[in-house]
Order: C-alpha cells, then structure tokens, then sequence
C-alpha cells in the first residue's frame, strides 16, 4: 500500500506528513484537515430486482461498471482537494425514488456470517484504486435502511467482525471503519444493539479487535452525536444534515468541548455549501452529500452538476488550489433539468450558486407560473430539509426560469427549456 493513514491528535496524516502539507499554497490553517465525500453507493447491488436501475441513460444494471465509473472519477476530484470518500456495505437510500424497503443490498446474508464476494471484489478495486491516489476510504459497515435483513443482534455482530477481519486481512493502510451511519435513526432505533451508545460503543470495540487498530468511528444522526461514542471513536465522525451555519457551528463546538484531541469528520452533510466556511473557521473536515447526483444508482460519480462543480471549487480555494474566475452567467444555474435527472416524470429542480450568499430568494416559474420560492440554500423547488426536496412533475417541452434575487439588488434570471 502507498498511502499510510496516521493520527496525530485533531489532525490527520498521510505517509507522515500533515495532508494537505503536499499543496504548496495550501494555509498551515488546512493542514490535517481530510476533505471528503459521500459516495455511499460505491460497491452498490440489488439482488431484489436489479433492473429497475437501468436507468439514466443505462441500457442495463452492471455493478462492476458502477463501481469502475467511480475509480475513473478519483483523478477529477483529487485535483480540486478531495482526500476521502465514504462507501457503504450496505450503501445508502435513493432519497428522490426507489423504496429502500424493497431494495437488497445486504452484502452480509441473513446471518452476518459471510460477506458476498463480489461486493468485498468491487470494495478491494475501491480501495486500492483510492491508495494509488494517496486518498483515504471511509468504509461503512451497517446502514438503517438494510438493518432488518440481519436477523438478529448476532448476525449484526457478526458482519460488523467479519467485515473488520477482512479489512485487517487485506492488509489495507488507507481506511477508517465507520461501524455504523447514523447509529440512532431510522430502523436502528428497533436494535437497542446498535441505537444505544452502550450497544454501538461494543460494536466498535469488536470492529477495533477485529480490525487489528483500523481506526473506528461511528456518525450519529444530523448534528446529533453522543458522547460516550466520541471517547470510543479514533476518528469523531459526525453528520450536518439538517443544521444550518450557525447551529453547525455550535455542534462542532459542543463536540470539541469534550477535549478529546482526536480529528473532526463530517462524512456526511448535504449541498449546504457554505458549512465549508464553518468546516475551516472551526478545523473541522467536512463531507460534501449530494443526493441527487451521488445516491441514486446509477450515480454520476464525476462533477456532474453545477452543485457539484461549485462544491469542488470552494473546496479548492479553502485549500489554496487556484481555480479560474467564472462569467457570472455560469455562477447561476438552473440545476436539475438536463435529461439524466429524471424519473416517472419527475424532477428535483434547484437553483446552484457559487456564492449562495448573495441570494436574497429565489422565484421558480413553470410554463410562466410561478410555484414555488426558495429562500435559503439550497434553493430547492419543493424544499424539505437542507439534503432532501420533493420532486415536481415535469414534461418535455416544458419552459422553466428562476428569477434569482440578489443581496444587492439585482435580479437575474436563468431559464431552461426540457428536452
């Protein structure tokens, strides 16, 4: 392996230097820092009906291609500063479409005691591939939404030792484990095992033993974490979802006021681009999540959108990476309405800024009327929480415009025409 992962305190090394130390314009203030992404659905599989994700312009379902996409895009996102990336073994929900209910994903079997091959296959490629790079992989053990496929508390112990044995057998230098996304929510809340910070602080401690010292963390819900799992964690790995700036920020400090001296990863968070402004005021990484383009298989695992694009450009210039100005035509897009984002006649239309800060509100009109406005970022059509929105019926043909309100006073308009 090439990439050595070490811990030194709040800050992170790779091969014995500070990352980001390699980036000679990088500030000493980024030095440590692990800048990173969801990409959840890295090794994704579905043995209950794969051919519902022929989709998005595939013609069939192929998993290794899936994977493969993933691997080519790496070289992309290392050049604006991304360090790391979560993938999950049993991946993550499709917010905007399938029923995660009906979807296997469950790389484990119903009694945790083997892993599928093909799945731990396509994580070796994964990690190996991100090694080369000099990128760090988060791998995600357990996830809510495949949490009744184990039947009981002993096949979740079982998948979470034996996923951490062949971790350690692989030799791997460049991996943290996290036992568990969001211990606390959704169908987790039914196992004490996992849900209880007494429950999941055991299952760390089998995944550290197995593991052989791969560091460990588990993430708590959207700005939720509890403590008894930061003093077992070697990396606190938090979520932002659903906090806006100022409640980020008192999270990132109610957390660091426990004194723990160990480094702050957000792996999970939402299109809230400007939390990267509280991610470098507070020396705290963060997690960039983008459901839209990065959760719904196929995903397009490139700088897909303009959301992503400007996600990578505000992360460079944290870093120190220069970037080229854009026109301001280009820092304004009407986001979501190419062919690739649609569904059952749906879109999840949004309105990308590479300064969201100095948008007032967003008007959206459909065919001339107006139906929606959006008033903080993200600027969604259908807003729910900062990582989620309602899709909206959209045909062929149909003319949409965002009229964007500036802080200063202007209006700018930005229209698309669906094709």
């Amino acid at each position: 392996m090439k990439t050595q992962l070490s811990i030194d305190g709040e800050r992170i090394r790779l091969n014995g230097d500070l990352v980001y130390q390699e980036i000679d314009t990088a500030p000493a203030s980024v030095h440590g820092l692990l800048m990173n992404a969801r990409f959840i659905q890295g090794i994704f599989d579905d043995k209950a009906a794969p051919e519902r994700f022929a989709r998005f312009g595939w013609k069939t379902w192929d998993p290794e291609r899936h994977t493969d996409e993933l691997i080519a895009a790496l070289d992309e996102w290392y050049a604006y500063g991304l360090r790391a990336f979560t993938v999950g073994l049993q991946g993550g929900m499709p917010v905007f479409t399938v029923n995660n209910a009906t979807i296997d994903n469950n790389p484990y079997g119903n009694e945790g005691s083997s892993i599928d091959p093909a799945y731990l296959n396509r994580l070796d490629r994964l990690i190996r591939a991100a090694d080369e790079r000099g990128m760090i992989v988060i791998v995600s053990l357990l996830y809510e939404g495949q949490s009744p496929r184990l039947r009981n508390g002993a096949a979740v112990r079982n998948a979470v030792r034996n996923a951490a044995a062949w971790l350690k057998d692989q030799a791997y230098t460049n991996v943290i484990i996290e036992v568990a996304n969001e211990h606390s929510v959704g169908q987790f809340r039914s196992r004490p095992l996992v849900r209880d910070p007494e429950g999941i602080t055991t299952l760390m401690e089998i995944a550290r033993e197995a593991s052989g010292g791969i560091p460990i963390g588990t993430s708590g819900g959207g700005a939720d974490l509890s403590r008894e799992v930061a003093e077992c964690s070697d990396v606190i790995l938090i979520h932002g979802n659903t906090a806006r700036r100022q409640e980020y920020y008192r999270f990132v400090q109610w957390v660091r006021s426990w004194n723990l001296n160990r480094p702050i990863v957000c792996n999970e968070d939402s299109p809230l681009l400007s939390q990267l402004d509280v991610s470098f005021r507070t020396f705290s990484s963060w997690g960039y999540y983008n459901n839209l383009t990065k959760q719904e298989p196929p995903a397009a695992w490139g700088i897909a959108n303009a959301e992503d694009l400007f996600f990578a450009r505000k992360m460079a210039r944290g870093l120190g990476i220069a970037v080229d100005p854009l026109s301001e035509q280009d820092q304004y897009v009407l986001d979501g309405l190419n062919d690739r984002w649609s569904w059952e006649g749906q879109r999840w239309v949004r309105l990308s800024a590479e300064s969201p800060e100095t948008i007032n509100y967003v008007e959206f009109y459909q065919n001339g009327s107006l139906i929606d406005l959006a008033f903080a970022e993200p600027f969604y059509v259908n807003y729910e929480q900062t990582w989620i929105q309602k899709g909206v019926a959209t045909a062929s043909g149909d003319v949409w415009k965002a009229a964007i309100y500036l802080v200063d006073g202007r209006v700018l308009e930005r229209e698309v025409t669906v094709h």
